[in-house]
């Protein structure tokens, strides 16, 4: 019977490393994961740390696998590998250079870039997981924890509005005016500034409602739809806006990407 052999595997990256650990895995599990032992080393930013490396390489069966974007650091480790007989492989390099030819544009060749977009991501995670929470006023809790917080009439855009920042990574809170229904606290205990007010043109709000109790299989012409009835919501609402000294936006035939626009422009302060 034929003696199995086995070598470890040597990750080195200058970030967290699991993008090369993964591929370093994949490969191993070809030949047996269990006899190929990988060892990472993150974090790679000098030359003295990939000494280290070649020094203990050259004691041991194996293989160097690596992400490292500095050109003068990878070809350091390059150099060095070779010299020592110990097979090192970029696992970015080629794909890199394809890119580059490709678009004809430099890589940055600045480590970590990958976690830097992971952490925006799980960012945009919570804040669209935040606007889900604290929609339609369900937990006006929400409201001091909010970065933005929509108030207006039924109709007015505020829950595509919510989702929309949040996928800017805005934790936005939206709160319904309703005549019947006392406003909660908390939304005159913020700052004003965090406040923004949508109302919207009439008769503008009166087809959309109409639309949408047809949408429901509901009578058109219910009181929700009534003119009169509109107009007595959108006075309340602005009495409510005034009374905060919040900035109000008409959102009459504008898109949502429109007023998210004006939105992040008043709350950076340059509205």
């Amino acid at each position: 019977m034929r003696e199995q052999t086995s070598a470890k595997i040597f990750v080195l990256s200058d970030s967290l490393g699991d993008t090369a650990e993964l591929v370093a895995k994949a490969a191993a599990v070809q030949f047996n994961s269990n006899a190929n032992k990988i060892i990472k080393f993150p974090f790679v930013i000098e030359r003295e740390q990939i000494d280290e490396v070649i020094e203990q390489a050259t004691q041991e069966k194996c293989v160097i696998a690596f992400t490292i974007v500095n050109t003068n650091l990878k070809n350091y480790l390059i150099e060095h590998a070779k010299k020592n007989n110990i097979p090192a492989v970029d696992i970015m390099g080629p794909l890199l250079q394809a890119i580059q030819e490709v678009t004809h544009k430099n890589p940055k060749g600045k480590a970590g870039l990958n976690r830097q977009l992971d952490e925006d991501y799980y960012k945009k995670i919570e804040a669209i997981e935040f606007a889900v929470k604290y929609d339609d006023g369900k937990d006006p809790r929400g409201v001091k924890r909010a970065d933005v917080v929509l108030i207006g009439v039924s109709r007015t855009s505020k829950t595509p509005l919510s989702m929309y920042l949040a996928h800017r990574n805005l934790k936005v809170a939206n709160i319904p005016i309703v005549p019947e229904v006392e406003p909660p606290k908390e939304i005159f205990e913020i700052s004003s500034k965090k406040i923004i007010g949508l109302t919207t043109d009439p008769t503008i709000l009166n087809q959309i409602r109409k639309e949408r109790l047809k949408s429901l299989g509901l009578d058109s012409n219910a009181n929700y739809a009534s003119i009169n009835r509109i107009l007595s919501e959108l006075d309340y609402a602005e009495g409510i806006m005034k009374k905060i000294g919040c900035p109000v936006i008409n959102v009459s035939n504008r898109a949502v990407e429109e007023t998210a626009a004006i939105i992040l422009k008043i709350i950076k302060g340059g509205y």
